[in-house]
C-alpha cells in the first residue's frame, strides 16, 4: 500500500487507560474525545505520521465524583491543559506488523519521550466499499512525570493510587 491519509472512526476506536488503587486493585477509563491525524502505509508504518489530541475533559470511569476530581487541578487541570497531545517522532519495526512507536507526549503543560508497542491488526473493505485499517497500541506513563503527583498514604502502607498508567489503544480507521 501506498503512504495514505486515514480518518480514525471514533465510534469504533478507543483510548483506555488503568491505574492501581489501594495497591490491590485496578480503575479503567477511556476517553470518549479524541482527534487524530494519520498518515501512513498501513503495511510499514516507519513513515508514518501520527499525532493525537485527546480531550481530556471526556475522561470516564463509570464514576461522576472521580471523573469531576480527574478533571480538577489535582489531576489534568482541564481548564489550563484540556488536552494530551502525542506526536510520533520515531516508528521501529519489531517483527511483522509490530512496532515501536516513540513520540512526544505533553500533558500539562509537560512534554516527555514515551514509547508504545504497536500492531498492524489488518485491512479490509466495510460492506459499502470503504477501506478500513486497524491497529492496536499499548504502554505505559509514569503520572509523577506529568506533574500529576495526588495521592494518600495508606495505614497499610503504600499509596492509595499507583504511579504508572498503563495506556491502551484500539483504532479503526477510513482512508481519506
Amino acid at each position: 500500500m501506498a503512504k495514505s491519509k486515514w480518518l480514525v472512526d471514533v465510534a469504533h476506536s478507543e483510548i483506555g487507560f488503568s491505574v492501581k488503587h489501594l495497591m490491590i486493585a485496578k480503575v479503567k477509563g477511556v476517553f470518549h474525545q479524541f482527534e487524530a491525524s494519520i498518515e501512513a502505509d498501513p503495511t510499514d508504518l516507519t513513515t508514518a505520521d501520527i499525532e493525537f489530541a485527546i480531550d481530556l475533559a471526556s475522561v470516564d470511569t463509570r464514576n461522576s465524583d472521580r471523573d469531576n476530581h480527574l478533571k480538577s487541578a489535582d489531576f489534568f487541570d482541564v481548564e489550563n491543559h484540556p488536552k494530551l497531545l502525542f506526536k510520533a517522532t520515531k516508528i521501529v519495526r519489531t517483527g511483522e506488523d509490530e512496532y515501536e512507536i516513540t513520540g512526544d507526549v505533553t500533558l500539562r503543560g509537560v512534554t516527555r519521550s514515551e514509547t508504545f508497542k504497536a500492531t498492524f491488526e489488518g485491512a479490509g473493505k466495510d460492506p459499502w466499499g470503504n477501506e478500513k485499517v486497524g491497529f492496536s497500541a499499548s504502554g505505559s506513563l509514569k503520572r509523577s512525570d506529568y506533574g500529576l503527583t495526588y495521592n494518600a498514604v495508606l495505614e497499610t502502607g503504600g499509596v492509595l493510587i499507583g504511579d504508572e498508567v498503563k495506556v491502551s489503544i484500539e483504532i479503526e480507521a477510513a482512508k481519506a
